[in-house]
């Protein structure tokens, strides 16, 4: 659905992007990540056509960002951190004026403004001035401006920014039915909801590509051996010594005993699984188990490995990616 190749976007002697590709595969939720300054906001603004890269090309379902720029920005709805909303327009009006712009007819308008409410969850508030609304309502008006023009692609720039609980599980569950019906990206800091959400990981560290894959995958790929948390009823040294006569055991992470129960988390090399094999040795020893399992890296763990050192490698983490302005040229600080 999106092809990013060789990419690259240069500020004077600052590289904000450098060589990045990557692919976008249609009807998943893609979870972009990366520290301040990594080259998220950069890489989104040039996939949307809002600032052109310095090298590189960007095709949106077949259309090149520079050559077809009007087919490409049609595949595309874009809701940035800060949703460019008129708050003296009620909902409905922002959207009629949201489909004028896109090139939709007035009455595709008037029947696609009422889908996109009710999927959005909009449709009590249409008429309410958008100034009097939630923060949690206007970023779903903005989602519904996204929508309008039925785009394949939807990219989201911190959408649940500033938003209380309450408001953030409601856009998550929102993100997730978005996924069954368009190719998403979800730029986020929050690496727990990418991880409840997303379907894959783009990591961009200092303007590269670190890493790419669903949670699981990268947990495998960054870690040579992973951990077997096992509670067994017997002595901590009965129990210490049967798993440690199982082959391919590692070292003993973590051991304590408590009323009769021992505990123990034991390292093994990734991708093998022991369960049966310790289940069955500590129960012919008369050490029934009550608990077994794996535990593998944490996207927080994955997302720590792949970016220790990029502040003081890359660019001061204070400094932030050049913006644009409204008529998408750049502008340093």
């Amino acid at each position: 659905m999106i092809q990013v190749e060789r990419l690259t976007k240069r500020y004077g002697n600052h590289f904000a992007i450098e060589d990045l590709s990557f692919t976008v595969e249609e009807g998943k939720i893609y979870g972009l990540l990366g520290p301040n300054g990594a080259g998220k906001s950069t890489t989104m603004n040039i996939i949307t056509g809002y600032i052109s890269a310095t090298s590189g090309t960007v095709a949106v379902d077949g259309h090149d960002i520079l050559e077809e720029p009007s087919a490409a920005r049609a595949c595309i709805g874009y809701l940035p951190e800060i949703p460019p909303l008129y708050m003296d327009m009620t909902p409905r009006e922002y959207l009629n004026f949201a489909g004028e712009l896109k090139g939709m007819k007035k009455a595709a308008r008037k029947e696609q403004i009422q889908r996109v409410m009710d999927r959005t969850g909009i449709t009590e508030m249409a008429d309410r001035l958008i100034k009097h609304l939630s923060k949690g309502y206007k970023q779903r008006v903005g989602l519904a401006g996204a929508l309008m023009g039925s785009p394949k692609v939807i990219i989201l720039d911190e959408p649940t920014v500033g938003l209380d609980p309450a408001q953030v599980i409601g856009i998550r569950e929102l993100i997730r039915d978005l996924g069954r019906t368009h190719t998403v990206i979800l730029s986020s800091h929050i690496l727990s909801e990418v991880q409840a959400v997303c379907d894959q990981v783009l990591i961009i560290s200092a303007g590269h590509l670190a890493a790419q894959g669903t949670p699981e995958e990268l947990s495998e790929r960054l870690s040579g051996k992973s951990a077997l948390n096992i509670t067994a009823l017997g002595d901590l040294e009965k129990v210490r010594s049967i798993v440690e006569s199982v082959g391919q055991i590692g070292k003993i992470l973590e051991a304590h005993e408590q009323n009769g129960e021992t505990s123990l988390k034991v390292e093994i090399p990734a991708g093998r699984d022991l369960r049966a094999e310790l289940s069955a040795a500590l129960a012919g020893a008369g050490c029934p188990v009550t608990a077994l399992a794996t535990e593998t890296l944490s996207l927080e763990d994955i997302f720590l490995q792949l970016t220790e050192g990029e502040t003081a490698a890359g660019q001061p983490e204070a400094e932030k990616e050049p913006e644009a302005n409204e008529q998408g040229e750049e502008k340093e600080e």
